[in-house]
């Protein structure tokens, strides 16, 4: 690849010339000199990042990430964006590039590979072994072939020139990404925030300011943080916040975090070390975090410091210190269970410290509290963060670090994305402070469809087809999708099974309906309701069963029916099974004709 600067006047593509073009309308894409940039998913959310940026017949994507579900998505493992139209469109897609190794930016690439066929991913370092491994679990280890990226590298298609530049996150080898097209030069800045005095890689600031002096007509920016004044707290205040409360504590220590966060669980082993303590390090993802950044000389611990479950009662108290997942209060993670008695190695003793070094993400906050309850009702000392301690700092740019980025890129026009709709709302108003007009702030919605013309930018009339799809466990065939709209009504409203007995030979009904609720309504005090449903139901397939009909068309007949009588009188709308239950003679006949018409 070649080693330009990213921002280089030389790498930037010849306008395609064009006589007197045609007058489009303002709103009206023309697909053939049009440059096109939306969103699969990331907007109006946190997660399922992915960006496409489309010239003519060739497509560049940026991340391919999953969002990890609310609770009222009952059985569901990740929600993925609907792949369709780019499962349509395989052949224009010539790129898909990751900027960081995260799950919402990488997650969504074994379902997105079943769907397209991609000869190449462009990664950086951390985040092609992260892929690697979930590949092979996947065993999707030879679908795609990974290519290794820096902030040197270079991606050139007949469209696109593509360079990038260094940013800090919460894992190692994050990447910004500057797109030359032939109507202007987006920035998609990837998750950042701005340390100066980081844990690993810092800022190429240099580029970035560059990039901003040589002109960007759209900037992309991570929105997480919009609501947040200032600045963050820097890793290496954090690395000192824990090697101290690691000395200070008596006996054994656990300490949770994100297992994501691979510079914070590095600080954490590097701190234990110095401390004389023995670590040992509890639940899968971490575990499979910890082996990569090793492998890589992310995380340099030697084999000697580290002890497994086994070896925990081997050793005095205040040698000890246990590294687990669970800071979110997940109920199957190592430290709920550690929490509850059930983990496999280990129990809290009365005495043991717990420290999160991490913060609730909004909505788990009722989760973790639980935790902490239970693990001080079993003796613990719990920890947590707080502005006197600085035991967690975000991954995330707050509001100054944003105004930092703006001023850095200069661009003409302004995308916030990664972040809910208040999120979008309030970075386009900073935006506006550091003086981006507010006519030029664009607030899109994932399908939205935002057309670059002569460095120009405006949203289309047209949108792209982007449904979340469910995924339960591998399954994103978008099958779940239908099974979770059930699952919802079944907690909403019940199910309401309609079993009828029917001689087909005659097409006579035998008897009156039998329906049995479950859910729905309460059997003991909806006699009436359910005698008044059985007959609605009866005299509805005695008049359809007046001529010649299908099973299909019963079952149709039960549901159109029963339905609008039960929410008349209920206002709910249960699921309605139908069972057809055929008599014996008839099913004979049915069978000896069958077999008769075979020979």
């Amino acid at each position: 690849m070649n080693k330009k600067a990213a921002g280089s006047e030389t790498e930037r593509p010849v306008r395609h010339s064009r006589v007197q073009a045609p007058d489009y309308s303002q709103n009206e894409i023309n697909h053939k000199t049009d440059t096109l940039i939306y969103a699969m998913g990331g907007l109006g959310e946190i997660g399922k990042n992915m960006y496409c940026i489309e010239h003519e017949d060739e497509i560049i994507i940026i991340d391919c990430g999953v969002l990890f579900p609310e609770d009222e998505l009952l059985g569901i493992d990740y929600v993925i964006p609907d792949y369709t139209y780019l499962a349509r469109n395989q052949s224009k897609i010539k790129a898909l590039i990751i900027t960081h190794g995260h799950e919402d930016h990488i997650g969504g690439i074994p379902f997105f590979l079943r769907s397209v066929h991609l000869k190449q991913i462009y990664a950086p370092r951390f985040a092609k072994a992260l892929i690697e491994k979930k590949l092979e679990e996947h065993h999707l280890s030879k679908a795609c072939k990974i290519i290794e990226i820096n902030g040197d590298s270079r991606i050139k298609t007949e469209h696109f020139s593509v360079g990038f530049f260094d940013t800090v996150h919460s894992i190692p080898d994050s990447l910004g990404v500057l797109v030359n097209t032939p109507n202007g030069r987006i920035v998609e800045t990837g998750d950042f925030k701005f340390d100066l005095t980081p844990v690993g890689t810092n800022s190429d600031y240099q580029k970035m300011a560059y990039i901003g002096q040589v002109g960007v007509t759209l900037l992309l920016s991570d929105s997480t943080n919009s609501s947040v004044p200032g600045f963050s707290v820097s890793e290496k205040q954090v690395a000192n916040s824990i090697i101290e409360a690691i000395r200070r504590t008596p006996g054994r220590l656990l300490v949770s975090t994100f297992a994501s966060n691979v510079n914070r669980l590095n600080q954490i082993l590097m701190a234990a070390v110095a401390c004389d303590r023995k670590v040992a390090v509890f639940g899968r993802s971490m575990e499979n975090v910890l082996e990569i950044g090793r492998k890589i000389g992310v995380i340099k611990i030697d084999d000697s410091s580290f002890i497994t479950g086994n070896d925990l009662n081997t050793l005095p108290a205040n040698r000890i210190c246990i590294v687990c997942t669970g800071s979110q209060g997940e109920p199957m993670a190592a430290l709920s269970r550690i929490a509850n008695g059930t983990h496999r190695y280990l129990h809290i003793i009365p005495g043991d410290t717990v420290l999160f070094s991490s913060n609730p993400i909004p909505g788990n906050g009722v989760s973790v509290s639980a935790v902490i309850n239970q693990l001080t009702r079993v003796g613990a000392n719990v920890i947590t963060d707080s502005p006197l301690t600085s035991f967690h700092t975000t991954g995330h740019a707050p509001k100054e670090e944003q105004k930092l980025m703006l001023n850095l890129i200069k661009p003409k026009y302004f995308m916030p994305n990664h972040g809910e709709y208040k999120m979008l709302v309030q970075h386009s108003a900073t935006a506006q402070e550091t003086g981006v007009p507010e006519e030029n702030c664009i607030i899109c919605s994932n399908g939205d469809i935002v057309v670059m013309r002569d460095e120009t930018c405006f949203i289309a009339n047209e949108r792209i087809q982007t449904d979340a799809i469910y995924v339960d466990g591998n399954d994103a065939s978008g099958l779940s999708t239908s099974v979770i709209k059930d699952r919802q009504i079944l907690a909403d409203s019940g199910l309401v099974a309609v079993i009828v007995t029917i001689d087909s030979r005659y097409n006579k009904i035998l008897c009156r309906p039998n329906i049995v609720s479950r859910g729905f309504v309460y059997i003991k005090e909806s006699q009436t309701l359910l005698k008044e449903a059985e007959l609605v139901v009866y005299n509805a397939l005695k008049k359809k069963m007046q001529q010649r009909t299908t099973f299909g068309e019963l079952k149709n007949c039960i549901r159109s029916s029963l339905e609008p009588f039960l929410f008349q009188k209920t206002n709910r709308n249960p699921i309605v099974i139908p069972v057809i239950l055929n008599q014996k003679a008839a099913i004979a006949e049915i069978q000896s004709k069958a077999a008769h018409s075979r020979s």
